[in-house]
């Protein structure tokens, strides 16, 4: 359940997206992917785990499996064993097939790029089929993941509890530039904001910092 923090005002909330884009003019995922289907693979496998687990992962994987018919028709134990270091491994390899097989069936094989059609996938979410419209085509579309959830909250940008209505009120409050945002908001969650030990002392948001307890999503 999301504690009570004070809410940022507009003078605030437009001083942070302004410094989200002053420091994050560039930021992008750390996931490595060539194409979509690379992309969509390591969102997916990234729910609840690292990127750096990802990125040591899907080399193999996609080395294995190219493409979505490859993944389509493969063996689910084998599936596994090239991904049983990263959490979930065992629903992930089953929705991974799925999804590969409802890409095949319905798709011509050929990954969808709209969100709406990226949610009928098995194991895509919204979240999922955000982060993979952001970092694909650049959609104006946010994403919460723990980092942002976390960073929302302590700066007052939102006391929503749920990741969805946090979506909901940032998306509001800052309205464009939303694609930047996002990824300004993973990396300085992932590394300056983080859960345990966030780095305070010399931060550029310390004015607009509401408080330093973790918020868990």
């Amino acid at each position: 359940m999301a504690k009570k923090v004070k809410k940022a005002t507009k003078k605030e909330i437009e001083e942070i997206k302004h410094l989200f884009l002053e420091h994050y003019p560039d930021s992008v995922t750390e996931l490595n992917y060539r194409n979509i289907y690379e992309l969509l693979v390591a969102v997916m496998l990234s729910a609840q785990c690292t990127d750096k687990r990802v990125n040591i992962i899907t080399p193999a994987l996609f080395k294995r499996y190219p493409d979505p018919v490859s993944l389509a028709n493969a063996d689910l134990e084998e599936v596994k064993s090239y991904i049983n270091t990263c959490s979930f491994f065992n629903n992930k390899a089953k929705n991974l097939i799925k999804m590969a097989q409802s890409v095949v069936e319905n798709y011509g094989g050929e990954i969808p790029l709209e969100r709406d059609e990226l949610v009928k996938l098995a194991g895509v979410g919204q979240k999922t089929a955000n982060v993979v419209m952001i970092e694909y085509t650049g959609a104006n579309l946010m994403a919460v993941d723990t980092h942002v959830y976390r960073v929302a909250h302590r700066l007052g940008l939102c006391d929503a509890p749920t990741a969805l209505k946090c979506e909901e009120e940032l998306t509001k409050k800052f309205k464009t530039d939303l694609h930047r945002l996002h990824q300004a908001m993973v990396l300085f969650g992932r590394y300056r904001c983080k859960a345990v030990k966030p780095e305070c002392d010399d931060c550029f948001m310390k004015p607009y910092c509401k408080t330093t307890e973790s918020f868990k999503v």
